[in-house]
């Protein structure tokens, strides 16, 4: 017959009586293992680190069982000696800290635990030889160390640990499946192939083929995108930016991906400081700052910087695995970071990423088929309107100050074939070509490349093609929410709402920059109604809002009088906008506490762009208003001119681009 186990916790008020001793060495090295070595992956860096420092240019990593039964690294390092040999598995022995100075590590290993800890807990062989000497051998065996012996070897060093955690089964329980602990490892692997470039890396599996990263012979950007190429994918070079910046002591370099290129994890982002890799909180909460305006909270970017410094600049003994560090100047770390990401990005211009057009030709191809056998075109509506509409016919009135601003060029024409609707409610319908253009159109911008004419060898009055420009001259808006333009090479869809909304939010921050949001008052000052906290939270914030070109007072118990708007925004409701900026003052009160501000040199900054980032979002185009040639045209030559107009502030792409060559594989034609 069992007996149940006693499950109460222990009374700690009346502790046991005993005699303070030393503990066994066997019993201090599973000890010190429990934080060395926490799971396979663990034991596998410890050791690729040490052949890292080895002076190893080629590694090999093969794992059983996840790394249960088997791990063995092979690189061609400089070898031990037996002597050597017989000190490295002793407990704070290395040959790295030649002086002994904490605050100077050069070196990714220093502590001198790992060959204990591992062959504590396991059994742990090594073999080794130097170039001018005899091979050598040593077992140990769940801490028990067997003499060095002679060995057949090559120059380097072969470490196997077989069966991990033998010596500690209560360990083996919080281990997670062979595949999981097989990522894990993999994982590994890849964010020290991103840190040293310049050495071969191989993972062998029971899964099949081996993973390679094949050595890079020569230091450069170049090699280091061959490399983040093998590592975070063939669709990363061509949709990153270089990055190379330094400021008072600390220079940064690598590739950053563009904000419509992200994922759903953090795991592609990988940081490397002085060689080694590393997961540190402020590092990562400068890339989601750097970000912050461009992607959305739930999705990541993808990028790889090296980070290099004089060691004194950096602690990297706080760790246990040494994934974390301590700058002795974080904020310059931080705003090192966040300007290094910014100016990359604002250099890449308009750019969305690649990946939008391959999933768009994918949604092509999978889509239904018309009567013709066309894929993914959907039937064209009969009658009272069309799904395609140009934004030209003679049923569009302009203004006297639009038509003289806009229409500086030559007249444009209808289409070929086109002729004016006879039915009065289409005609009516049609009205809102005459809509007043919002203030972005209503700006000093670059005469319209609009050529909704059938001759292609039309000239304008600057010369240059209309299709010439990189994002093309305006055919026709699709749906009343898309434009569709032409280039040399191909075709570009237009989000017109994304795209006006990362305008607008440009344009208000270059204006708070340079001293103040322009604002228009109102001849009539609106009257807000909302709840008396609302209102109070509001009023609080009344003098950052003024900053921003938003005028508002309280009015009585929940109400605010608004008596001016950023002249970007005016004409739109008043209301929506105000409470728009209540949302996000809620937002960024929240947001303020996180880890994305830990560090940040300027949270006032971060929480007034969150507010304009809403008030772009409120003011811009919306869905379903028609647009003039000249706007479509205007909106696409102000998306040139302005940096990051790739992605909206939500991190969504502003437009996708399709090749010649691929609308004709579509149609195949190739």
């Amino acid at each position: 017959m069992s007996v149940a186990p006693d499950l109460r916790a222990p009374d700690l008020r009346d502790p046991p009586r005993a005699a303070v001793r030393r503990l066994d060495p066997i019993l201090v090295d599973r000890i010190a293992a429990g934080e060395v070595v926490e799971r396979p992956a663990s034991a596998v860096k410890e050791l690729v680190e040490n052949a890292i420092d080895a002076g190893a240019r080629s590694i090999e990593v093969a794992i059983e069982g996840g790394g249960r039964r088997l791990i063995r690294v092979i690189d061609d390092g400089i070898g031990m000696g037996p002597e050597d040999l017989a000190l490295a598995v002793e407990r704070h022995a290395t040959s790295k800290l030649p002086d002994g100075d904490l605050t100077r590590i050069g070196s990714l290993g220093f502590r001198g635990e790992a060959l204990p800890s591992i062959g504590a807990v396991s059994r742990l062989t090594i073999t080794s030889r130097t170039a001018d000497g005899e091979g050598v051998s040593l077992t140990i065996d769940s801490g028990a160390k067997g003499p060095v012996r002679p060995a057949p070897a090559t120059r380097g060093t072969r470490i196997e640990v077989t069966e991990l955690f033998a010596a500690t089964p209560a360990r083996l329980k919080f281990l997670k499946s062979d595949r999981a602990e097989t990522a894990a490892v993999s994982e590994i692997l890849r964010r020290l192939a991103v840190a040293q470039p310049q050495i071969r890396f191989t993972l062998r599996t029971e899964s099949g083929s081996p993973t390679v990263f094949p050595a890079e012979s020569e230091p450069g950007p170049a090699a280091l995108l061959r490399r983040l190429g093998a590592v975070l994918g063939p669709d990363f070079p061509g949709n990153a930016v270089p990055v190379d910046m330094a400021r008072e002591g600390f220079a940064l370099a690598g590739h950053v991906g563009l904000p419509t290129f992200h994922r759903g994890a953090a795991n592609h982002i990988h940081f490397v400081v002085n060689g080694r890799p590393v997961r540190d909180r402020l590092l990562l909460g400068a890339v989601r700052g750097a970000y912050a305006d461009t992607m959305s909270s739930d999705r990541h970017p993808v990028l790889a910087l090296h980070l290099t410094c004089d060691p004194a600049l950096v602690d990297v003994n706080v760790h246990p695995a040494k994934t974390e560090l301590r700058f002795r100047e974080p904020g310059l770390v931080r705003a090192l970071i966040v300007s290094a990401i910014h100016e990359a990005l604002r250099r890449a211009g308009a750019r969305s990423s690649s990946t939008g057009t391959q999933a768009a030709l994918d949604a092509l191809r999978a889509g239904g088929s018309l009567g013709g056998g066309l894929v993914g075109v959907p039937a064209m509506r009969s009658g009272g309107g069309f799904a395609v509409h140009t934004g030209a016919s003679a049923a569009s009135p302009l203004t006297p100050r639009s038509a003289s601003r806009l229409f500086s060029g030559p007249s444009v024409a209808a289409p070929a074939g086109y002729r004016p609707p006879q039915n009065p409610a289409f005609a009516a319908e049609r009205s809102g070509f005459a809509e007043t253009p919002q203030a972005l159109f209503a700006a000093d911008l670059a005469p319209p490349g609009a050529d909704l004419r059938p001759e292609p060898e039309a000239v304008f009055e600057a010369g240059t093609p209309p299709d010439s420009h990189p994002l093309g001259a305006a055919r026709a808006q699709i749906h009343e929410t898309y434009i569709l333009a032409q280039t040399r090479d191909g075709i570009v869809l237009v989000d017109q709402h994304a795209a006006h909304e990362r305008l607008v939010y440009e344009r208000l921050k270059r204006e708070r920059a340079g001293g103040g949001v322009a604002r228009q008052g109102l001849l009539i000052p609106d009257v807000v109604e909302m709840a008396p906290e609302e209102a109070d939270r509001l009023v609080e914030a009344a003098p950052e809002l003024e900053r921003l070109g938003l005028s508002l007072e309280a009015f009585g118990p929940g109400a605010v009088l608004v008596r001016a708007v950023p002249a970007a925004l005016a004409g739109g409701s008043v209301r929506n906008l105000v409470l728009d900026v209540l949302d996000a003052l809620e937002a960024s009160g929240v947001e303020e506490g996180g880890p994305a501000g830990e560090g940040d040199p300027d949270p006032v900054s971060r929480r007034l762009d969150a507010l304009l980032s809403r008030m772009s979002c409120h003011g811009s185009i919306r869905a379903g208003r028609r647009l003039k040639p000249e706007e479509m045209n205007a909106l696409l030559r102000e998306m040139e001119a302005t940096p990051l107009s790739g992605s909206c502030n939500h991190g969504r792409p502003t437009f996708v681009t399709l090749g010649l060559a691929d609308i004709e594989r579509l149609f195949g034609r190739r």
